[in-house]
C-alpha cells in the first residue's frame, strides 16, 4: 500500500506525539520500538528468551505440511486450495526458520492439555477466521479421534474439544469498533465498542483488524464514520484505523484482568496483488507463485499500518503480545488461494491456504504461550 510523500508527512504530524516517523521509499514506517512487542500475560516473551520469532527466512522441509487439509473437517472452501484445484504442492513444504534460534516443536495434545477447561477466542475479520480454522485443523490432526462439537450462530463460531474441555471460538467483527444502523444509514463509530461484551470470559483473546479498513464502494459495509459528535462521509483510512484501534486499546485496559486472560494482537496480514512489491513485474500477482521470497527482507519494506499497531500497543498498560506476522507473511507470496478458492471469485491474494502459512502463526502462538 503506497502513500504519497505529502500524505506521509501529514500523518507523521498527526501521530507526532506518540510515534517517530521516517519515510522509506515513500512508505511511512515507525522507528519507535513499542514496549509491548514481545510481552504476554506471564511477563515473558520471545526477545526475553534470546530469540525473535519474527525475523528469519523460509526453508524447504520435506516433513511439511503438518496435516492434510482433506482430513480436516473444519476447513472451509475459501481456504481449501488443494480441494479446489491448486495444482502445485511446493507451497506446503516450507518451514519458518527464525534467525537466532529454532521455533519450539508444536504438540497439539500438549496445547489441549495446557488449556484444559479454558476458552480461546479469535476476534476479528476473515484473517482471524483463517487462523482459527488453521488451529482447529492442527489440533484435530493431533487428536483425530477426540470427540468434538461445532456450532455456528450469527457472529460466533465455536469448536469444542469435548475430551479436553477446550473451547476455541471465532467472533466475527471487521473493525473491532461498532457499526450501528441509524436514520442516516450505517455508521462506523470509531469510539464505540459495545460489541466487546461478547469477548468477556475468554481465557485467551487473539485480536485482529485491518483487512476491511481499505474497502470502498459496494464492499464498504458503512455509509458514514463518526468520532464523538462529528459525522463524516469518509476519513483517511489509516487515521480512522488509528482512532478505532485506540478505542480497542482503551477497552483492553478497562476490561481485561491480566491475571485470568492473556491478550494477543495478530498483527497485519499483507496482500500480494502488486508484483513489484517483491521484485516482480507490475502486472504480476500471487497467481501461479510457487515459492517464497528468498532471504529475510521484503523489497517493499514495512507497512504504515504496522507503525499504527505498535503505537497503539505502546499506550496500553495491560500486557499484550504482538504476534508480529507481517514480515514472515510478506515473504510468502506463494501461500494465497489465488484462483483456487471455493468461495472467492477471481484472484484471492489476501487470504491464505489451509494447510499453509497460518499454521506458522499458530506455531508461534504455541511457542509464545509455552
Amino acid at each position: 500500500m503506497g502513500l504519497s510523500s505529502s500524505f506521509s508527512s501529514l500523518l507523521c504530524v498527526y501521530l507526532l506525539s506518540i510515534l517517530a516517523c521516517s519515510s522509506v521509499d515513500g512508505a511511512l514506517v515507525g522507528v519507535l520500538a513499542h514496549k509491548s512487542r514481545h510481552r504476554h500475560g506471564n511477563g515473558g516473551g520471545a526477545s526475553e528468551q534470546g530469540c525473535n520469532f519474527f525475523q528469519g527466512s523460509w526453508v524447504y522441509d520435506e516433513s511439511y505440511p503438518l496435516y492434510d487439509s482433506s482430513s480436516c473437517p473444519f476447513v472451509e472452501p475459501e481456504f481449501d486450495c488443494q480441494k479446489y484445484g491448486r495444482p502445485d504442492k511446493l507451497y506446503l513444504k516450507y518451514r519458518w526458520q527464525p534467525s537466532g534460534c529454532d521455533l519450539p516443536s508444536y504438540h497439539g495434545q500438549d496445547f489441549l492439555l495446557k488449556w484444559r477447561g479454558k476458552k480461546i477466542m479469535f476476534v476479528g475479520d476473515s484473517i482471524s477466521l483463517n487462523q482459527w480454522e488453521s488451529l482447529n485443523c492442527m489440533l484435530h490432526a493431533a487428536v483425530p479421534t477426540a470427540k468434538t462439537s461445532f456450532f455456528r450462530k450469527d457472529t460466533l463460531s465455536t469448536l469444542r474439544f469435548e475430551d479436553y474441555g477446550v473451547t476455541i471460538m471465532y467472533y466475527r467483527t471487521t473493525y473491532l469498533v461498532d457499526i450501528v444502523s441509524e436514520k442516516i444509514g450505517r455508521v462506523l463509530k470509531l469510539d464505540s465498542i459495545e460489541g466487546g461484551s461478547a469477548w468477556l470470559g475468554a481465557d485467551l483473546l487473539i485480536f485482529n483488524s485491518w483487512h476491511w479498513w481499505t474497502h470502498k464502494g459496494s464492499s464498504q459495509p458503512w455509509d458514514y464514520v463518526q468520532e464523538g459528535d462529528q459525522i463524516y462521509k469518509d476519513m483517511d483510512r489509516l487515521i480512522a484505523f488509528s482512532k478505532g484501534l485506540a478505542t480497542w486499546g482503551r477497552w483492553v485496559d478497562t476490561n481485561i484482568n491480566s491475571a485470568t486472560t492473556k491478550v494477543f494482537f495478530q498483527g497485519i496480514s499483507p496482500t500480494h496483488y502488486q508484483g513489484q512489491d517483491w521484485g516482480g513485474s507490475s502486472s504480476k500477482s500471487c497467481y501461479k507463485e510457487t515459492q517464497p521470497v528468498s532471504g529475510s527482507t521484503y523489497p517493499a519494506g514495512s507497512l504504515p499500518q504496522q507503525a499504527i499497531v505498535r503505537s497503539v500497543l505502546s499506550n496500553i498498560s495491560k500486557p499484550v503480545y504482538l504476534l508480529d506476522i507481517t514480515l514472515l507473511s510478506q515473504l510468502r507470496k506463494d501461500a494465497h488461494p489465488s484462483a483456487y478458492s471455493g468461495e472467492h471469485a477471481g484472484n484471492d491474494c489476501s487470504h491464505w491456504c489451509v494447510a499453509g502459512l497460518p499454521d506458522t502463526w499458530n506455531m508461534i502462538l504455541y511457542a509464545a504461550l509455552s
